[in-house]
């Protein structure tokens, strides 16, 4: 009846993912990619980017020596933006030949083009050149993630003026930066310009940034970044912007101003929906162009038609992307998956990375569970101190009741490798007990997990 088993709409972490699972289910798959190149925004302009510009910063800065060698030591004395560009193309070109690969390795066919819906079982691909083609499949998935949202009152150029796409092709590399919003994104981007010792300032209307995260962390995370001369402008909108000769004109609801050589806009992102005509498949979104789905099927109101990945909100992550799309395909063809563990962990690859997986202090306050926590900082560790490390510190979490590992919050160098043993312990329903008596390689930033179990044994102790 239908000219494909699974149409996929968008190449990204969702995408690749369900698409792979269906051909390997024996289903005939279609992916359709609107970019040059398959990938999607996770490849070309979202994850792989910025963690690559995070990487040759932190390389190039000499920031991970700073800590023996002083504030002014660099491996490069003058960064330029094109020393950057050079390793993030050689990194997306990489990335785009292991997906290619692993679809011809699955037989997934993929077409470039813009896809709408005609009806909910076609959809019309509009390629730059050429005649709009049609397709018709039993099962879609929308997983065409988001873009930045631009707001009319901020004057994107391209040149002084950026959203969270455009930062990654940076033609030149500023002495002074604004990034407007506090969410993953732009603290991500702070604090990378920051560690290029671009002077940043970061503006978040609402009083608090990052409120998903151990409040304990963020202190030790504002306290670095204030000590880097990061400045924080929170709790105060922005009342309008200019582009000015030299640079931008920020102000803010409090009467400051802000005037730096460029501006990074990134608050918030909407879902890439708009083309794809969705009335016609029966389908509608939410203010943010978002879609709303079942969350263990993730069907949308017309159950053949699937949506995962950022398009449908929180948590807007590569990791659950991934495993969404899984999710989906096996949903569609009848395969029921095993359910997903109860806890997953969270990465914000700033400088320095954030890490946390399971609750919070305040979530664990709000239970009503009784509760202790354990502190190791990384400076007392070996490791620690041969890395130079001045700051990071690990959180343990624990029912005093059951003994249980609640959460693990991590901020400092290797933050979002070093939670996984915490995602391990928690998920298996772990004790205290593994961390004190478990041995961990000598010296490793992992042995605190066993100085923050004994802090927190004490404390348990002694109550």
């Amino acid at each position: 009846m239908y000219d494909y088993d699974l149409v996929v709409i968008g190449s990204g972490p969702s995408g690749r993912r369900a698409a792979i699972q269906a051909a390997k289910l024996g289903r005939s798959v279609l992916v359709v990619e609107k970019g040059r190149r398959v990938g999607g925004v996770s490849v070309h302009t979202g994850t792989i980017p910025s963690k690559t510009l995070r990487e040759t910063v932190l390389n190039l800065s000499g920031w991970r020596e700073r800590g023996f060698y002083g504030r002014s030591y660099r491996v490069k004395q003058d960064i330029a933006a094109s020393d950057l560009m050079a390793r993030l193309h050689k990194t997306l070109d990489h990335e785009v030949e292991v997906l290619e690969h692993q679809f011809a390795r699955n037989g997934v066919r993929t077409a470039r083009g813009e896809a709408r819906f005609v009806d909910p079982h076609t959809v019309e691909i509009l390629a730059e050149s050429g005649e709009p083609r049609r397709c018709s499949a039993a099962f879609f998935l929308i997983a065409c993630g988001t873009r930045p949202f631009r707001p009319d009152y901020v004057p994107f150029d391209g040149m002084t003026v950026f959203d969270s796409d455009e930062i990654v092709e940076l033609p030149r590399l500023p002495r002074s930066l604004t990034v407007i919003g506090a969410g993953v994104i732009g603290v991500e981007y702070a604090t990378i310009f920051s560690a290029l010792d671009v002077a940043v300032t970061l503006v978040e209307p609402r009083p608090t940034f990052l409120d998903f995260i151990d409040k304990e962390i963020i202190e030790e995370f504002t306290h670095d970044l204030r000590d880097r001369n990061v400045a924080l402008r929170l709790g105060s909108p922005v009342t309008s912007i200019e582009r000015r000769e030299g640079g931008v004109l920020c102000k803010l609801g409090d009467g400051r101003s802000v005037a730096t050589e460029m501006l990074l806009f990134a608050a918030g992102r909407m879902g890439a929906t708009d083309s794809l005509n969705l009335e016609s498949a029966g389908l509608a979104t939410d203010h943010r162009n978002r879609i709303a789905v079942e969350p263990k099927t993730l069907q949308t109101a017309v159950p053949h038609i699937y949506a995962a990945g950022d398009v449908i909100g929180f948590p807007s992550l590569a990791s659950t992307s991934m495993e969404q799309g899984r999710v989906a395909a096996c949903h569609a063809f009848g395969l029921e998956p095993p359910p997903p563990p109860e806890f997953f962990p969270y990465g914000i690859y700033s400088v320095p990375e954030i890490s946390t997986v399971g609750m919070n202090e305040e979530e664990v306050r709000k239970r009503g569970i009784h509760y202790e926590c354990g502190i190791a900082r990384f400076r007392e560790t070996s490791r620690g101190h041969i890395m130079g490390l001045e700051t990071g510190m690990m959180k343990l979490i624990f029912s005093i009741k059951t003994r249980r590992l609640l959460g693990a919050h991590i901020v400092g160098e290797g933050a979002t490798e070093l939670i996984h043993i915490g995602q391990a312990v928690l998920n298996l329903k772990g004790t205290i007990d593994y961390f004190i008596e478990n041995s961990f390689n000598y010296p490793t930033l992992a042995e605190a997990y066993k100085i923050a179990g004994l802090d927190a044994w004490n404390r348990l102790s002694r109550a």
